[in-house]
């Protein structure tokens, strides 16, 4: 699978998504990280990459048009990369299964 990790989220997610046999990619390497949602909306639509957010803005363009892109929006507060990456842990292979099962919306609460 692979995940598009939004400028909100620390490019530590990506490597540790990567570390999970994922593939992972922060907007910050591609040259995104200012770059508006509706772009981000269209790289992810043609990579077929599943778009890792904060931000409400992207749950907002999935309710008008999800077809093709899948999102896991985090909700949770800002925190360590070791609170995230720790919190986020016993979630992903839940994460990865309802994807692999088709779902395009995961919403993460912390």
């Amino acid at each position: 699978m692979n995940f598009l990790i939004d400028a909100q989220l620390p490019p530590a997610l990506a490597a540790w998504i990567t570390g999970q046999g994922q593939r992972a990619t922060p907007l910050a390497e591609l040259g995104l990280e200012a770059a508006d949602d509706g772009v981000v909306w269209e790289r992810a639509r043609k990579e077929g990459a599943v778009i890792v957010s904060k931000d409400e803005d992207f749950v907002d363009r999935w309710l008008l048009d999800s077809r093709g892109v899948s999102l896991v929006w985090v909700r949770k507060g800002n925190c360590s990369n070791r609170a995230l990456l720790g919190w986020l842990e016993p979630l992903w292979s839940d994460v990865l299964r309802r994807l692999e099962q088709g779902e395009t919306f995961i919403e993460l609460r912390g």
